[in-house]
Order: structure tokens, then C-alpha cells, then sequence
């Protein structure tokens, strides 16, 4: 950093760093700032380049760590960034290049070295060492100034209130990184955090004004997925040999910029994600999970779950009720529609489930919806693909169908929806299916893929809910459909055909079959109660010839007495009243046991140019590569 850096492996023999750590203090009027926010090494474009801007910032921090309490240095750079940020607009409308850029700098700075001092101390040590002054060794601020509390709140304003311009793209971008790296001090503990510096001031204070702000910010980022400006052409234009430094050095910091903004950076186990096109929408879509997630606080509930939760369209103009403090309108068919293109990232479905699962007037408007192929399509399609994703992710997906799948008029309507070509399904080529039959075969495949890989037993629960909800609405099934759900519920019987060996057959056909429904059901079968009840009668012949291929004593009994009952192999069943259940998605008694360390994960893996040694996390466990 400063005019003479050249290279990452040179910046802890930088004569700026060097000074900014050393032992002499500096003005906050010094003339060194702007040589220091003069950046002329190359931006890192890869996570091994990342990993060594973590390493020169750790050497760095070491000496600030000891000296900051004589110096006062941290907190004279965090005056400067905060000075700079009261003049962020008016500098963004009238094109002053070299102000935003300069300012960028400084927050850059600040960021690398506040996320090695949140790994490296508490929470109560990083605020000290920011009310640290230039007097005696140690002392610090008398007065009530925490610079903390108010840089966090200057990030919240300069992410709110800053236009999105080519010339602020960049900046906008590393404040949301920062407040990601804010609260990164639960990456470093074992244990979901129940009470934090950063979460108090989140939640009380000067930013609990612009929570609702905040959030609709972040969801408009995501929704609006803004590309980068073109590299090296947002912040000044190119200039001859001989022109000035700051002009030839910006350009060549800008490209290096967005290079790792098209190549994502953050990790390598990132790079099997689809190429990102939008930093902006990347790292607030980070932010406002990290956010939402948030425990609450002994006396407060966390006031960006609350505006999540209660938002509504911008069409809806019923007035909000008092008990709502943080909730604001915003466009549901822009979010529809982004939600239904962005369901390749884990981060995108994790959202979707959020808003269907806790936001009622999101759920309400979804379901209404006459086009919802072009949202449970991408979510079938992460289904059948298990083996390319993670485990939370396909959870994520299947959740999200069964939460749909409580809705009657959804269960009816898929059915009414004609799919051509699903070109994605190799197993069988599928030219015209409805949707309703494509989710049953998905949601099968699902089942059959966790039986003999993962065996999770919630997944498998799941998925049999989902197929148990949807049952009585079958109509008009695709002929493989049927026989794939046929299929399933008698590999089934025969599985657990020692079962029936141990029970009694009446007379009646109709209390047989439910006396062996009801008691394959403790293992989670209700798929062959509930589901097969409503197409037994369609496809009996069927039914009754795929169970006498398995010559067993038990089951040939059955056969007899079913055909018995009904006079022909043919005839169909009576209308016997089957048990139809309905199955609920509810959350565990604390979600966030789940959803924080994998919210985590996801800031871990796909953060933009945010780097974190593997071996510091404790949160969640790391892969041995």
C-alpha cells in the first residue's frame, strides 16, 4: 500500500504499513493518509493470493497489536474513513474519482485488519484498542465516543445511502464485506453465540433506525444483480506514460478488482459454483442471511428476522400493524422472478426457504401464482442432481417442496401444468409430463438415492411427506409416474414382508392392507398408506400382479384374500375411507444449532475476496483438503 508497493509478499516491508503499525503516532490531518490510500499493488485474483494478503496482514497486525495503545493509530485511521464517509455522496454526485477511490482504500485497509484482529482477540480487547489515543501507554478515550459502534453504523449508512454508480460499485461492495467481517467472531467459536459486541450494537442504538432500510437494500442488491463495471473503466480513464501516479494506478487497481470479482476468489472449494456475475448481489445475499440469522437478544428479538418476516408487496396497501416496527414494502414479482433464476447457489434456496417459511404474505403470494414451474423447476432439478450438491442444500430444496406441497390448491394445480422436454431427466426421455408427475418422480429418485448413499432419516421422512401431501390430489398421473410410485410401495412390502408373517389376516381386504400400512409405518413408510389408497383403485390389477411375482406364503395369502374379496382381479376397490394425513413443516426447537454454523459455511465457501484460515474455524468443521 502506497506508492511504492509492488507486490502482496512486499507489503510487511511497506514504509507506509510500517509506520501505520510503528511506534509513532500520527494526525488525523497528516498528509500520510492520502499517500497510504494510494494503493499501487496488484488486487489478489486468486485464493492462494488471498491467503497471502491474510499472512502480510497478520505481520502487520502484530506490531499495530503492540504499539496501537501508545499510538492511538487505529483509531486516527478509523477518523479518517469516517470523515471521508460524511462527503461519500455529494463526492458520488459530482464524480469525484479519486475521493470514492481513496476512501474505498482506507476501508479496505481497515476491513484486513479488523478481520486478523476479530480471529486474534475478543471482542472487549478489539473495542479497547479502538478507543486507544495518542497520550500514555494505554490510555484511552474519557469520553462516551465508542468508534466502533460507529464505524459499524457508518457501514450501515454508507450501504444504504451511497447511489449505486459505476464509481461506488466497488465501495458498496467492501462495506457489506466489512460488516460480514464485523461479525465473523463466530467463526471462531464452537458454539452458536448467544451475546456479542457487534450483535448489541446491530440490535440497540444509533442502527436499529435502519434496519428496514438495511434489509430492503440487500434484497434489492440481490434482486436487481447488478454486474460490475467493465474493468479499468469505472474510475478513471486510461492516461499516457508520464501522467499522473494516482490516475495510472487506479486503472491497473480496478482491473485487478473485478478479476476477482468474475472469479469469485474467496476459496477454492468455491470454484465448482457457477461463474459469478454479480459481486453486489453475492455478498449482500451473505449479509442479510448472516443477518436474519442473528440469535436474539436477552430482551430483544432480532429486529432483522422481524423485518424479514413481515415485509410485504408494493401493491399491498393495507396499512402495517404497530406490532411490525421494521417492516417496509418491496417488489414481490422482481423477487419472484430473481428467486426462480438464482436457485443454483445454496444461499439463493436458503432464502427461498426463509421467506416461504416465515414470511406469510411471500408464501401467500407465491402460491398464487399461475407460473410456479419456473420456480419448483430449479428445485427439482437440485434434487435430481443429489450427488453434485451438498447435503444442506438438497435439504433446503426438498424442505421448501414440502412447505408447497401443504397448500391443496398448489397439489391440484401441478397437475394442470404440461411440461415439454425436460431435457435435465436422462433416466427416461420425458417429452410431455406435468409437473405434478415430474415432482412425484423426483421426489422418488431422492428417496431411492438417500436408501442406498446417505440414509438420512429426515431426508427420507421428508420426502415422504411431501409425497403423502400431495397423494390425495393425484390426477391424470404419467403412465412412469405411476409405475414408479407402484413400483416403489412394492419393493417395499417385500422388504419388510416378515412383518406380515406375524399378523392375523381378516376377512376383509380393506382392514388387512391398513393393519400392514400401519405397521410399516414406524418405519416411515406412510408413503404406502397415504399415497397408495388414492391410486389403489386405478391400478389394483396392476398392483396385485407385481405382488404375486414374490412367492412367499404371507403375501400369496394376502393376494387370495383381495381378490377374494373383490370376486375378479379386475373389479375395482370399494370406497373404503382411508386416513388422510396432512404433514407440517416445523423447525427444531433451536434452529440456529443448524442454520448458523451453515450459513457460515456458505460465507466461508463463496464470500468475495474474503479469506479465513481453515485452521482458525471452529464452527463447523473443515474439509481435510
Amino acid at each position: 500500500m502506497g506508492a511504492n508497493s509492488s507486490s502482496i509478499s512486499d507489503l510487511p516491508k511497506n514504509e507506509y504499513l510500517k509506520k501505520l503499525s510503528g511506534t509513532e503516532s500520527i494526525s488525523e490531518n497528516d498528509p500520510f493518509w492520502n499517500q497510504l490510500f494510494s494503493f499501487s499493488f496488484p488486487a489478489p485474483t486468486s485464493s492462494t493470493e488471498l491467503k497471502l494478503l491474510e499472512e502480510a496482514t497478520v505481520s502487520v497486525c502484530k506490531s499495530l497489536v503492540e504499539n496501537n495503545p501508545r499510538t492511538g493509530n487505529l483509531g486516527a485511521l478509523t477518523k479518517v474513513f469516517l470523515s471521508r464517509t460524511r462527503e461519500l455522496r455529494l463526492s458520488a454526485e459530482c464524480q469525484n474519482h479519486i475521493f470514492i477511490w481513496q476512501t474505498h482504500n482506507a476501508l479496505f485497509i481497515i476491513c484486513c485488519l479488523l478481520k486478523v484482529f476479530i480471529c486474534e482477540m475478543s471482542e472487549e480487547e478489539l473495542q479497547l484498542h479502538f478507543m486507544y489515543e495518542e497520550k500514555s501507554p494505554g490510555s484511552y478515550s474519557s469520553n462516551s465516543e465508542d468508534l466502533l459502534e460507529e464505524l459499524l453504523c457508518s457501514l450501515v449508512q454508507l450501504i444504504t445511502d451511497t447511489p449505486l454508480l459505476d464509481i461506488t460499485y466497488e465501495i458498496s461492495v467492501e462495506a457489506i464485506s466489512a460488516m460480514v467481517v464485523f461479525l465473523s467472531c463466530q467463526l471462531f467459536h464452537k458454539e452458536v453465540l448467544r451475546q456479542s459486541i457487534s450483535h448489541k450494537y446491530l440490535m440497540q442504538g444509533p442502527c436499529l433506525p435502519y434496519t428496514s432500510k438495511l434489509v430492503k437494500t440487500l434484497l434489492y442488491n440481490f434482486i436487481r444483480q447488478e454486474k460490475p463495471p467493465p474493468p479499468g473503466t469505472h474510475v478513471f480513464p486510461p492516461q499516457s506514460d508520464g501522467g499522473g501516479l494516482l490516475y495510472g494506478l487506479a486503472s491497473g487497481v480496478a482491473t485487478g478488482l473485478w478479476t476477482v470479482f468474475t472469479l469469485g476468489g474467496a476459496s477454492s472449494k468455491a470454484a465448482a459454483s457457477p461463474e459469478l456475475t454479480s459481486p453486489l448481489a453475492n455478498q449482500s445475499l451473505l449479509l442479510l442471511l448472516v443477518l436474519v440469522n442473528l440469535t436474539d437478544a436477552p430482551d430483544t428479538p432480532n429486529p432483522y428476522r422481524q423485518a424479514v418476516t413481515s415485509f410485504k408487496n408494493t401493491q399491498d396497501s393495507s396499512p402495517f400493524p404497530s406490532s411490525m416496527p421494521h417492516a417496509f414494502q418491496i417488489n414481490f414479482n422482481s423477487l419472484y422472478t430473481a428467486l426462480c433464476e438464482q436457485q443454483t447457489s445454496d444461499q439463493a434456496t436458503l432464502l427461498l426457504y426463509t421467506l416461504l417459511h416465515q414470511n406469510s404474505n411471500v408464501r401467500t403470494y407465491m402460491l398464487a401464482r399461475t407460473d410456479m414451474e419456473n420456480l419448483v423447476l430449479p428445485i427439482l432439478e437440485i434434487l435430481y442432481h443429489v450427488e453434485e450438491r451438498n447435503s444442506h442444500h438438497v435439504y433446503m430444496a426438498l424442505i421448501i417442496l414440502l412447505i408447497l406441497t401443504e397448500d391443496d390448491g398448489f397439489n391440484r394445480s401441478i397437475h394442470e401444468v404440461i411440461l415439454k422436454n425436460i431435457t435435465w431427466y436422462s433416466e427416461r426421455v420425458l417429452t410431455e409430463i406435468s409437473l405434478g408427475s415430474l415432482l412425484i418422480l423426483v421426489v422418488i429418485r431422492t428417496i431411492q438415492y438417500n436408501m442406498t448413499r446417505t440414509r438420512d432419516k429426515y431426508l427420507h421422512t421428508n420426502c415422504l411427506a411431501a409425497l403423502a401431501n400431495m397423494s390425495a390430489q393425484f390426477r391424470s398421473l404419467h403412465q412412469y409416474a405411476a409405475q414408479r410410485i407402484i413400483s416403489y410401495t412394492c419393493r417395499h412390502l417385500r422388504r419388510y414382508v416378515y412383518v406380515l408373517d406375524k399378523l392375523y389376516f381378516p376377512h376383509s381386504h380393506c382392514s388387512t392392507l391398513q393393519h400392514c400400512f400401519s405397521t410399516l409405518s414406524d418405519n416411515g413408510e406412510e408413503l404406502l398408506s397415504l399415497t397408495c389408497s388414492h391410486i389403489l383403485r386405478s391400478y389394483a390389477s396392476s398392483l396385485f400382479s407385481l405382488l404375486s411375482k414374490k412367492h412367499n406364503k404371507v403375501l400369496e395369502q394376502a393376494t387370495q384374500s383381495l381378490r377374494g374379496s373383490l370376486g375378479s382381479s379386475d373389479a375395482p376397490l370399494p370406497d373404503y375411507k382411508f386416513p388422510e394425513l396432512k404433514f407440517k413443516y416445523v423447525e427444531e426447537e433451536q434452529p440456529e444449532e443448524f442454520f448458523i454454523p451453515y450459513v457460515w459455511s456458505l460465507v466461508y465457501n463463496s464470500a468475495v475476496g474474503l479469506y479465513w484460515n481453515p485452521q482458525d474455524i471452529q464452527l463447523f468443521a473443515m474439509d481435510s483438503d
